[in-house]
């Protein structure tokens, strides 16, 4: 931890426990549920040319899609043409749905891919390309095209699903409500991954800090990913587009795995459900501890590093007397997490780092049940693995 303000901002994450629904009530409770609306969520449907609706996506907070670097598997001009050919031919295309954050002001929670294209063809930044059944409008934007294809694709319309504001009474209510339909929407597009729907439900100040992060030189290297490139905030590069590590923005995760897991403490709900509960409460925190987090972050992995050089978070294989190819996410957390506790002692660790490699080497060999290569993740797993690595950094000091 690097100050005392960071403590306490964190510490107040656990004083209100989560909440947890009951699984075993009356049938009269049940009932009494149902009437009281508990759990139903409020919709309207909408529906509007696409002209109309690309005009109302130029009012400022109207709705907006979620920023491109908050989703990596982007469409492609070719997919986004065959969007516009298919409401030329009138393909039915599934409605977007929305939800209603404050009157009349929508966060898109699925069909960020089509709105995107609807506006890059009628602001003409999309030139239309891998055409099938339109082949001569390959290469012509939209003001390029002949007058009546022009009216044609003018007079299709688009729908969208809102959920409404009412559907919620309170914060955490409303962050449970984005979060069930965004899990169970499935339309239009590749399934959001689960880093994919924190970014979008988490949207904010700390969401960015991952982002930021996840950028670093250091945090690239550990995980084998190319330098970053601010190309990257319009294309997925050739050499990421095949990796699925980076695709679903487990590289981002990651970071947040850091952060939640230094309060392993208040583990619950699962890897996944521990994520979420530690970045819905993270939306609170300030300026000033977002950048003791920042830094706290680049220490540890800055920290291991200097330690493990190109064996970073890869596991010892004892069975191929070898160490193992890849970056594993269990000891990266085991590792980071560890690390914490001796940062003020880091030149010491550094003296030592062949003596915390043949340590760590040495716990491969006796971990019979996995621990350290993340076999299982219930609480017990994830600080059992903590402590592994506690204690190899330990011992590599007292041997100094």
């Amino acid at each position: 931890m690097t100050n005392k303000s960071l403590a306490d901002a964190e510490a107040e994450f656990w004083q209100k426990p989560p909440k947890v629904a009951k699984s075993h009530i009356s049938d009269e409770e049940i009932d009494s549920k149902y009437d009281s609306k508990s759990e139903r969520i409020v919709t309207e449907t909408n529906r509007e040319k696409l002209q109309n609706f690309y005009d109302a996506l130029q009012r400022p907070n109207y709705m907006d899609p979620r920023p491109f670097y908050q989703r990596r598997q982007r469409w492609s001009a070719e997919r986004q043409s065959q969007l516009i050919e298919s409401f030329l031919i009138n393909i039915p295309i599934p409605p977007l749905f929305v939800y209603e954050s404050k009157p009349n002001v929508y966060e898109v929670m699925d069909g960020q891919q089509r709105i995107t294209a609807i506006k890059a063809f009628y602001s003409n930044e999309l030139k239309l390309t891998g055409l099938e059944r339109w082949p001569e409008l390959n290469g012509r934007t939209y003001s390029k095209l002949p007058s009546k294809i022009k009216a044609g694709i003018d007079r299709r319309s688009i729908s969208w699903i809102t959920v409404l504001h009412e559907s919620s009474d309170n914060e955490e209510d409303a962050f449970a409500i984005k979060q069930l339909v965004f899990e169970r929407l499935n339309t239009g597009g590749v399934k959001l991954s689960h880093q994919e729907i924190r970014n979008a439900l988490f949207a904010g100040p700390f969401n960015s800090l991952l982002v930021n992060l996840s950028r670093t030189p250091e945090h690239r290297h550990a995980w084998r990913l190319p330098e970053f490139s601010l190309a990257e905030e319009t294309y997925v590069p050739e050499q990421l587009a095949k990796s699925g590590f980076y695709l679903e923005m487990e590289d981002i995760e990651m970071i947040l795995r850091f952060f939640a897991l230094r309060h392993a403490e208040y583990y619950t709900k699962g890897m996944r459900g521990f994520l979420d509960l530690y970045m819905e409460k993270a939306r609170k925190l300030d300026g000033e501890n977002l950048q003791n987090l920042g830094e706290l972050y680049k220490k540890s992995i800055g920290l291991a590093l200097k330690i493990f050089d190109e064996l970073t978070f890869r596991p010892y294989l004892p069975e191929k007397k070898n160490w193992g190819a890849q970056p594993q996410k269990a000891i990266a957390d085991a590792v980071l997490v560890a690390l914490c506790d001796f940062l003020n002692q880091d030149k010491e660790l550094v003296s030592q780092k062949t003596r915390v490699i043949d340590l760590t080497k040495q716990e491969f060999e006796k971990d019979t049940n996995g621990v350290l290569t993340g076999r299982g993740n219930t609480k017990n797993d994830v600080l059992d693995r903590i402590a592994v690595m506690r204690r190899v950094f330990a011992n590599a000091l007292n041997a100094h």
